[in-house]
């Protein structure tokens, strides 16, 4: 199975054609099998991957254990930090097999010559999440990338846009002020792994790394 487009879900990134998945800016080795099975189940998303249609993508003509699916489903559930009690990824369809149940968006076209792209994270006191490339509002505002309600934080605070391995932080025009590394941003600022900026006193970090190119491996 393959995906064709690179997807975006949580922290992950997923690219079938590179056969490659990142979390949080790292790679993570899954079997083949196991990546194959992550591909079918994002593929049908958010359809039911029933346990005959499993063994059929992943096992065509062999007769294998019963045991085997279960043991990909817990290693792919490993690999992206998901649990099996309370799924964000990948649920249990008791008696039927297995749907893949989380949000997914396309990050843009495969890389060229085996390069991966720049992963860019940030990081602030209610976690750290992955961003492709994009516009996203920082705020209190409900569409804002991140969720809060500190005080001091505007409902429309600042944008954060990046582009062409490029990341612009722009003031909206809040009250308390964005600050990048103690400065207050006048206008658009660029960003640089390891810069610190608050909304007004709410802190956060921007990280980029280019992850190295790394193939799944067999058991």
């Amino acid at each position: 199975m393959r995906v064709s487009v690179r997807l975006l879900f949580g922290e992950c990134v997923l690219d079938g054609d590179a056969r490659l998945l990142q979390r949080a800016g790292e790679t993570v080795r899954l079997t083949t099998k196991a990546f194959d099975l992550l591909c079918a189940l994002v593929e049908r998303r958010p359809r039911v991957l029933s346990k005959a249609d499993a063994h059929r993508v992943l096992w065509p003509g062999v007769h294998v254990s019963d045991a085997n699916l279960p043991n990909l489903v817990n290693e792919v559930r490993a690999a992206l930090a998901d649990d099996a009690r309370s799924p964000r990824f990948v649920r249990t369809v008791h008696g039927i097999g297995y749907a893949f149940c989380g949000e997914a968006s396309a990050v843009g076209a495969p890389p060229a010559d085996g390069e991966l792209p720049p992963v860019y994270r940030l990081e602030w006191p209610g976690g750290l999440i992955a961003l492709a490339e994009g516009e996203y509002m920082l705020g209190r505002h409900p569409e804002s990338v991140v969720p809060t309600s500190a005080a001091g934080v505007s409902r429309r605070h600042a944008r954060l846009r990046i582009a062409g391995g490029q990341a612009l932080l722009e003031d909206l025009g809040s009250r308390h002020g964005t600050f990048v590394n103690d400065r207050r941003v006048e206008g658009t600022v660029a960003l640089a792994s390891g810069d610190r900026f608050r909304l007004g006193a709410l802190p956060f970090t921007l990280l980029v790394s280019r992850p190295a190119f790394s193939e799944t491996r067999d058991p």
